[in-house]
């Protein structure tokens, strides 16, 4: 088994691990609301990616907006029936 002749200094063992370091990720500021995110993902804090579209469980927020608004759209009633609805309840 080798065995070192003399002692490692500590400014020659600390001088080799300073390569031994850890990187920064790619962080890009989020065009929305500002926040640190990593580079081409959806930002956790208001679910923008790229300032486009707002994306919820990989699902765009505009497309469920509309099918709901669409869905929630009752047919309108005439003013008539309105009146007669005004008197039953009376």
């Amino acid at each position: 088994m080798a065995v070192p002749q003399r002692r490692i200094s500590k400014t020659r063992k600390r001088m080799r691990r300073t390569h031994f370091k850890l990187s920064v990720e790619g962080l890009v500021t989020c065009p929305n609301c500002g926040e640190m995110i990593k580079a081409h993902h959806v930002c956790p804090k208001c679910g923008y990616y790229a300032g486009k579209a707002q994306y919820l469980d990989g699902k765009l927020v505009k497309e469920e907006k509309k099918a709901a608004s669409a869905k929630k759209a009752p047919a309108k009633k005439s003013s008539k029936a309105k009146e007669a609805a005004k008197e039953e309840a009376k």
